[in-house]
This record gives C-alpha cells, structure tokens and sequence, in this order.
C-alpha cells in the first residue's frame, strides 16, 4: 500500500555547543549549513527508506532551503507530487546539540502553516496516514476524518505536544507521543501519562516511547513492551521521527505490532549515532543488521 505522511519540512540550523544554554545564558558553538528536516519530512524520509511506498504531503516556500528540503525527499525515494511551493520562507529551526548528543529545539513553521488537507489525493481503504504537530491542527483533524471515512489507518505523532479535538483524536487509530508529551497529554486529561491509561481515557491505540527503556503500546489486543537497543547517542535528533516513519512503514507492510515496534525501535536507536534530522534516518539494511536478521 502507501504510507501518506502530512506535515512539516523544515531546514535545520545545527549548533554544536558544549552544554545547552539556560535560560538568559549564550554559548559559543560550530555551525554548518542547513540541513533537511522537520518531523514530516524525517519521517517521509524514514519510511521510504525502509521500503514504503511513501509520498509527503506539505508546503515549502519560494527559497533555497525550499529547494534543499524537495531535494532531500526526492534523493529518498519519496513521492513529492503533493508537495506545494507557497510565498515567503520555509520552515526553519535553530537546533543546539550537546556533547551528550542532548539537544534544544526552536522552529519558525513558516511555510508549514499553509498545508492544507486537501493536498493529500485519494485515500484509499487499506493505506496509511500519518500525521504530526507542525501543521495546522484543524487540518490535521480533517484529514483523520478523511482517512477514517476512507477506510486507512491514521497515526497522529503528537509532536509538538498541543492540543487536538477530543472527537478528532476519537478517529486514530495509534496516538503516538513521546514521555514528555505523554505526561503533558496526561495532565490535560487528568490521568497518569502512560500507554493504558491514556488508552482507558482515549479509548484508542496509543504508543508511548521511552528512551534507553524502549516503547510501550497499549491497544485493544492487549499492551506490548519492547526494550530498547543500545547504542552510542551522538546526536538525539530524528531519533522519534525515524520510530514513527519506520513503525508506520511496518505497519503498512502488514508486520504484527510487536514486530514493528521492535523494528521502530532500532530505527530511532540508528537515527542516534549520526548527526542531523533527515541525514541521520536509517535504511532497511542497518535496521535489519541492529535487529539481526539476514
């Protein structure tokens, strides 16, 4: 089938500093030139390199990283026949990453604001959607209804953690957050932030991923935990774009979800030991050496 993820693209401004700054401090620290990135297009990025027939949905605008960003899609593979130029500039993030491969984030969605719903073509009964927070969430909550009525099954990253409408969310079928976002989530909804008991309340499939721990999902077949693989953390960047972009390209090749939370997890593992966003997201042969199978 096809994995259609609707989102953001933005270019990344790398900073390598010795520690993050608190707050009111400045840091002296390396920069380089813009890097793809944003959580759309990491994962568009994941999933086709991981065997997805993945198209991306978007907006760019009428600038140089505009057309670094279409570039980066296009080298993986990615379908960008639904990615839309629009006036003014792309999407563009400040990113500090410590010695500790730690990092802070700012982002200026800019282009990214101008996605619409109506881009994505035809969804078909069996295809997957999957969608994060850089965009509009009302045109998030559009497409959910499209993709239910249309028969796919529709992923909602929560990232950056906001908030969605209660009936929208009703219409995932896998929430996926990380544990920060997860206790954010919680608090709003008055619970514990974790997998069954934001599941209880949502009444929907939710993952939760946990770093070092690995990731938990609860849905209704019953809760998975699957640990986590071991690696050497140069840059954390990506690392949770390249678990959702590889989860939904396994999901989407029919692979049980224990199996392909297991293959999410080496994937945001690999997408740890490299520097950058979109660079960093491993192919299916890395993922497939991590979790040793031939």
């Amino acid at each position: 089938m096809t994995v259609t993820i609707f989102g953001s693209a933005i270019a990344d401004l790398i900073f390598r500093v010795a520690h993050l700054p608190r707050a009111g401090e400045t840091v002296l620290g390396a920069a380089g030139a813009p890097l793809a990135g944003g959580k759309g297009l990491n994962q568009a990025i994941a999933a086709a390199r991981d065997g997805a027939d993945a198209r991306f949905v978007g907006c760019i605008g009428q600038d140089a990283n505009g057309a670094m960003l279409r570039a980066a899609l296009v080298a993986a593979g990615v379908n960008v026949a639904a990615l839309r130029e629009v006036e003014g500039p792309s999407g563009l993030a400040c990113v500090c990453v410590d010695e500790a491969g730690q990092n802070q984030i700012a982002v200026s969605p800019a282009a990214n604001m101008a996605a619409r719903a109506a881009q994505v073509p035809e969804i078909r009964d069996g295809a997957t959607i999957l969608m994060q927070m850089e965009v509009p969430p009302a045109e998030n909550a559009r497409l959910i209804a499209r993709g239910r009525a249309g028969g796919a099954r529709v992923l909602l990253n929560l990232a950056p953690a906001a908030a969605m409408d209660r009936v929208a969310l009703g219409g995932v079928d896998l929430l996926i957050l990380n544990e920060s976002e997860a206790a954010w989530l919680g608090q709003q909804l008055g619970r514990v932030g974790d997998a069954a008991a934001l599941r209880e309340v949502l009444g929907i499939g939710v993952a939760v991923t946990e770093g070092a721990r690995g990731a938990t999902v609860a849905t209704a077949a019953g809760l998975v935990q699957v640990p986590a693989f071991t690696v050497r953390v140069v840059d954390s960047t990506g690392a949770g774009d390249a678990w959702c972009g590889v989860l939904a390209a396994a999901l989407d090749l029919g692979m049980p979800m224990e199996l392909a939370v297991r293959r999410a997890n080496a994937a945001g593992a690999l997408a740890c030991t490299q520097a950058g966003a979109a660079p960093s997201m491993p192919d299916s042969e890395a993922i497939n050496a991590l979790m040793g199978l031939d």
